[in-house]
């Protein structure tokens, strides 16, 4: 027996039903003390210090156009493979330091 993989996008989910809108509102109007969470324990705070943010993102890539100047470019090319992707890394960098520097 083969099983159908069924993949939707969000322009291709289908309609919710009466049933399902009727069925998700008797969900959300449950009281959160009726919610079982044995087979899912709260973390602790030493695991919370663990945790990596972020490890799981992957941010879609756009494709561009950029003129960079030429010596630029030679010394990403000199480093090797992926002088692309090191580009992206560097505006990243450059990026979260203005972000975290405009948040103080």
């Amino acid at each position: 027996m083969s099983t159908k993989m069924v993949s939707y996008t969000l322009e291709t989910l289908p309609e919710l039903t009466a049933e399902d809108i009727a069925s998700l509102e008797a969900l959300a109007a449950r009281p959160d003390s009726e919610i079982d969470f044995s087979d899912a324990p709260e973390l602790t705070a030493e695991q919370w210090k663990k945790g990596i943010r972020g490890h799981f993102y992957r941010p879609v890539k756009r494709q561009i156009t950029a003129r960079v100047d030429a010596d630029v470019l030679e010394w990403l090319k000199s480093q090797g493979r992926g002088y692309q992707s090191r580009i992206n890394a560097i505006l990243r960098r450059e990026m979260l330091a203005a972000l975290r520097a405009a948040a103080k």
